[in-house]
């Protein structure tokens, strides 16, 4: 194997996470230029999460591609800006990206003349994730989704030459159901990261404090918050679906897949009972296909 093989193998289990998301990444029917420039991306945008909530493999060799000091090698701050300089010689003409994952995606960039915005949304969304703990209201939560999910839907649009304003603004709502939704599974992980994304005010109104989220079991009040959140999410999933009658082909498929997995994702909350807190609620298969199906055929 080359150098760049090699090191890109070591970073595989980055890429490996992409199974476990709620929608599909880079489906098989896809063209196999699309399916490999979507791989790029969603290896960047898993790495400056990992990076972000402290997931990295172990070993420090993600540190090493990005020129970090061993001993400040836990600094998340540090890395995300080690990371936004990488990332930077990634747009580079002069430089060479150090991370393996950045130098898959320069083809990319460069193929499909993306900007460098909305990468750098991302590791702005993780650098948040280090300050910020709470989020005080839902327009506060719709800021950091903003930031954290947007880009990636927008990312997709420029990958496939199909971006327009009013596609922008549909999968902005899907990407931030996804976003919040994702949220409501994480509850319980969240938390042990001291990270809340329900809104303060939310949890004032249905009286649940923050002791009431580190409970195996949620209670009522809890369950009543979590289903209000979700029926947020479904509403701006029902916002965004329009996105898939604008498109034709099998991109059309892959963004019935995006919004199928968060309706799912939602229903298997409902179906929990809306108690996140054991772990989080999985759709199943055959929930997603249908779901799938239910987008393609323009059911609400």
């Amino acid at each position: 194997m080359a150098t760049d093989d090699l090191q890109l193998h070591a970073a595989s289990a980055v890429l490996d996470k992409a199974a476990d998301e709620n929608f599909p990444v880079a489906p098989f029917f896809l063209p196999k230029a699309w399916r490999a420039d979507l791989m790029a991306v969603y290896g960047f945008a898993r790495l400056v999460d990992d990076i972000g909530d402290g997931d990295l493999a172990p070993g420090g060799a993600d540190a090493r591609f990005l020129g970090v000091d061993p001993e400040a090698a836990d600094d998340r701050l540090v890395l995300l800006d080690a990371f936004e300089a990488d990332l930077r010689r990634v747009f580079s003409t002069t430089e060479e990206p150090g991370h393996p994952l950045l130098r898959a995606l320069r083809p990319t960039v460069r193929r499909r003349e993306l900007t460098p915005e909305p990468f750098l949304a991302l590791i702005e969304a993780n650098r948040q994730d280090q300050l910020v703990g709470r989020y005080e209201t839902y327009d506060d939560l719709l800021a950091y989704c903003e930031l954290s999910a947007n880009p990636v839907g927008r990312l997709v649009l420029a990958l496939t030459g199909t971006a327009t304003p009013e596609r922008i603004r549909r999968s902005d709502a899907v990407c931030t159901a996804l976003q919040i939704v994702e949220h409501l599974q994480d509850v319980s992980e969240d938390l042990g990261r001291d990270r809340i994304y329900l809104p303060a005010q939310d949890m004032k109104r249905f009286h649940v404090q923050e002791r009431d989220l580190a409970v195996p079991t949620a209670g009522a009040s809890v369950r009543a918050l979590v289903a209000y959140e979700a029926e947020r999410a479904h509403c701006l999933l029902n916002e965004g679906t329009p996105l898939v009658g604008s498109v034709h082909g099998r991109l059309k498929v892959l963004l019935a897949g995006f919004v199928a997995g968060g309706r799912a994702t939602v229903h298997a909350i409902a179906a929990a009972g809306y108690d996140v807190l054991p772990r989080p609620p999985k759709p199943t298969k055959l929930r997603l296909v249908r779901e799938v199906g239910a987008v393609l055929r323009g059911e609400g």
